[in-house]
């Protein structure tokens, strides 16, 4: 296995990086004060032209990589992964576009919410069902050249951004989920006030609240009744994000338990001299590099699969593995700066706060356990 990357990943590498150097770190605490993202940090995505990396040419996209995405997301995630849910959500949409889209929807949709000019959003869990897809209750019902949608998702990062929205809802015609694409705050569409979260500030979350929209027939994603494909491949392909921002944390958390420990002196000599100190910084140390294997192997997974049981497996594998392990190594970091770890002076306490998100977005450890158990044949 080659593990060197072409210049082109690192020429993202290198440009994420001085992105999240220059323009989030100076704004993050300008996000956690606000919980908002700051009108530079859309403009720089835009001019750098970060929001659709993994995506054709032809629709507007980079022409990347999803490793090349996961490095970006990796280097993001040390700063604000909020600000990075931007990216997230909407390559989410348009991955599903990509994948199942009509070549109409794609020229449609596509190019302005690579460029960041809009905002998609992925709607699929609700309130009484979470995100069992079988237990979907949000209906469509057929009248005519259109379909006729109500229902209520939960925790929609984007819901308040203009742009195309991905909905999942039950067709009367087969009585499976169904993916649509609608264009948000048409009639019918309206959504709650913002969630209040602990951590992944910036991003917003809202239910959305869908009476008698109706959608007309070229907008089905996909086939009729085929909603639970989509959702099961590109739930996959959202795990990748995850574990890449819990990645940068990571990495994000270490840097600064480092830095922090060459510089904290007692007695006259930096805490980083000590042997208890060596071993836990080693030891994070070693846990960055085995999450960022397997982040590293799931997005070339997510670049070159060809079986979608593999890369169902592989990404909860790697979800449960790398998120879990993203928040044992910041809460390292939190013991490495003692008192002031908890301090919101020190970005590591947002790191943490942000891992503890990340462990639930997508699925928790139980459900990811029940996926990989289920692909190693157990009953």
């Amino acid at each position: 296995m080659d593990f060197k990357l072409s210049k082109e990943q690192l020429l993202i590498q290198k440009t994420a990086k001085e992105f999240a150097d220059t323009i989030l770190g100076p704004h993050r605490e300008e996000i956690e004060r606000t919980n908002d993202i700051p009108q530079i940090v859309f403009d720089t995505l835009r001019d750098l032209e970060l929001g659709g990396i993994p995506h054709d040419i032809d629709y507007g996209g980079g022409g990347g990589d999803y490793l090349s995405y996961a490095l970006a997301l990796e280097q993001m995630g040390r700063y604000s992964s909020g600000a990075a849910s931007i990216i997230t959500a909407n390559n989410l949409s348009m991955n599903t576009l990509a994948k199942f889209g009509t070549e109409d929807q794609k020229r449609k949709w596509m190019p302005d919410c690579l460029a960041l000019k809009s905002f998609s959003s992925f709607a699929f869990t609700e309130p009484a069902t979470g995100s069992d897809p079988k237990s979907i209750e949000s209906t469509a019902k057929r009248d005519g050249d259109y379909f006729v949608v109500n229902g209520t998702k939960r925790f929609i990062t984007n819901a308040h951004l203009p742009g195309p929205l991905i909905i999942f809802a039950k067709d009367d015609t087969t009585g499976f989920p169904t993916a649509f694409l609608i264009e948000k705050f048409c009639e019918g569409y309206s959504i709650s006030e913002r969630w209040n979260k602990i951590g992944f500030l910036g991003s917003h979350v809202n239910d959305i609240y869908m009476k008698n929209i109706r959608i007309p027939i070229e907008n089905l994603v996909g086939e009729l009744g085929g909603g639970f494909k989509i959702l099961r491949q590109n739930i996959a392909f959202g795990k990748l994000s995850i574990s890449s921002l819990a990645l940068g944390r990571a990495q994000g958390a270490l840097e600064l338990a480092i830095d922090y420990a060459k510089n904290k002196t007692r007695r006259g000599v930096p805490i980083s001299s000590y042997g208890t100190m060596k071993y836990r910084l080693a030891e994070m140390e070693i846990q960055t590099e085995v999450i960022r294997t397997m982040v590293y192997r799931l997005a070339w997974i997510a670049s070159n699969w060809t079986d979608l049981d593999q890369i169902a497996k592989e990404s909860a594998k790697t979800k449960s593995y790398v998120t879990r392990v993203a928040t044992d190594i910041c809460r390292d970091a939190l013991q490495v700066l003692g008192s002031y770890g908890p301090m919101k002076e020190y970005r590591v306490e947002q790191l943490y706060r942000d891992s503890s998100i990340g462990e639930l977005i997508e699925g928790v450890q139980d459900v990811q356990h029940m996926i990989i158990a289920g692909h190693m044949g157990l009953k």
